[in-house]
């Protein structure tokens, strides 16, 4: 749970908040009349939020593709959209 402070307060006690956040592994969310406006936390709490929301948004792209990849062909047509072209050697070669 994080630690709720209004702004006029956060202004004057800033680097204690700081000291909390970075020594006591807290979290400060700093209010506004009330209401949540900006959050304290320490560097490494911060790196592992925005690496979260890279892989969040990784795994968003892989899911709105893959099931791209899982539908069937039509009847009478498996592979038109498989393998485009083949590769042959010298000697598969006709002519």
């Amino acid at each position: 749970m994080a630690y709720e402070i209004p702004v006029t307060q956060a202004r004057a006690e800033l680097a204690e908040l700081i000291n909390r956040v970075v020594y006591g592994g807290e979290r400060v969310v700093v209010t506004r009349h009330g209401k949540p406006l900006v959050a304290l936390v320490s560097a490494a709490d911060l790196g592992k939020l925005e690496a979260g929301e890279e892989a969040a948004a990784q795994e968003q792209v892989i899911r709105s593709v893959s099931p791209l990849g899982s539908v069937a062909s039509a009847p009478g047509e498996p592979r038109r959209f498989g393998i485009a072209a083949e590769h042959r050697g010298e000697n598969d070669r006709e002519g």
